[in-house]
């Protein structure tokens, strides 16, 4: 989802190209057109979702087809099976640097009270929850400025991903009927919202009030934004008491191919096919692997094995709750950053 849907750093990158899109231009002038057309359109499966009609009335004659967004959807690198695989270590220095460790430590001391009745409550480790956050928005220093009613509708319109998008748009008038103040849905282009950058659809479903106040405020509120992520966790199915993962050193005489994984994933192919099968870790003690901590979780806990720097260089063993993070964020280096980000802010 976020996230969820992270797109922050991409859309920077690509933000300049997009912005010389004439909005005058005939072509775009019918777009429009067929965009109000659209609109139309969306509104009776709104109200057949439960939507209230003074919502659709609201919102639907302030929209605008928003060219930029579509433009940044098609710009998106689209993943190819013969792509060249790139190295976690650049990634890491910029995702778990000393000014994100920095704050992080910071938010997780000043939230300490709030995070231990969450984790009492979810299983979920504090320094997990504050690390998504630090991910995701930079412990909410950056959450997104689009328009995300006029952005998801747009990318709607623009049909190529017309089912996930509609689906969002209508959501997010649903947190409207919900109470959420309409200029309240801004975020990234692709839709997601507050510190935890959830989808309107993952807000409805997994956000949470933990001050009382009677909202849950992912965008305002420490203590909603830290029960929101860890309850999105624990519906993702994490195990409490076990690790995410370890670092490790493989010895020299390791045969990889004893341990490749033969399955391939529905989901996140490219992802998951990085990974070695599943062994316990007393099986992966057993073939030489040495923990740089020191230190093995349970014999008994699986993992699969990933060495995303290659082979000499430091690897690690992944267990269940590795894939619920892949689960927020489709992504071995963001699920990779976000084990060692906590490790580091918990240090």
């Amino acid at each position: 989802m976020t996230g969820v849907f992270t797109f922050i750093r991409r859309w920077r990158r690509i933000a300049a190209a997009a912005v010389a899109l004439s909005v005058t231009s005939p072509a775009i002038a019918q777009d429009e057109t067929g965009f109000q057309a659209y609109l139309q359109q969306v509104r009776g499966r709104a109200l057949a979702a439960g939507v209230r009609p003074a919502t659709l009335d609201a919102v639907l004659p302030t929209l605008t087809l928003n060219q930029r967004v579509i433009a940044l959807d098609r710009q998106q690198p689209e993943s190819s099976p013969n792509a060249p695989v790139s190295m976690f270590a650049p990634y890491r220095a910029t995702h778990v640097d000393a000014a994100r460790i920095s704050r992080g430590r910071s938010t997780y001391l000043a939230q300490r009270g709030r995070l231990a009745r969450i984790e009492a409550e979810t299983g979920v480790p504090e320094q997990i929850m504050v690390a998504i956050w630090g991910h995701e928005t930079n412990y909410g220093s950056y959450t997104g400025n689009f328009d995300l009613l006029r952005s998801l509708a747009s990318l709607a319109y623009e049909g190529r991903r017309r089912p996930l998008f509609e689906g969002e748009f209508i959501a997010a008038m649903m947190m409207i009927d919900r109470g959420v103040p309409r200029d309240r849905l801004v975020g990234s282009w692709a839709g997601a919202t507050g510190n935890p950058q959830f989808l309107p659809s993952v807000y409805l479903r997994l956000a949470r009030d933990a001050d009382g106040d009677g909202r849950a405020d992912i965008w305002n509120s420490a203590a909603d934004t830290l029960a929101s992520i860890g309850n999105y966790f624990t519906m993702a199915g994490w195990r409490p008491g076990e690790p995410w993962g370890i670092a490790v050193d493989v010895p020299a005489s390791f045969s990889r191919g004893e341990v490749r994984n033969r399955l391939v994933s529905p989901r996140c192919p490219r992802v998951f096919e990085r990974h070695s099968g599943w062994r316990t870790m007393a099986e992966w003690r057993a073939l030489g692997m040495v923990p740089q901590s020191g230190r093995w979780p349970d014999d008994r806990v699986q993992a699969t094995l990933i060495e995303p720097d290659g082979p000499g260089r430091t690897a690690y063993l992944l267990t269940h709750n590795y894939r619920v993070i892949l689960d927020y964020n489709c992504s071995n280096f963001y699920a990779l950053s976000v084990g060692l980000l906590a490790d580091a802010i918990a240090d």
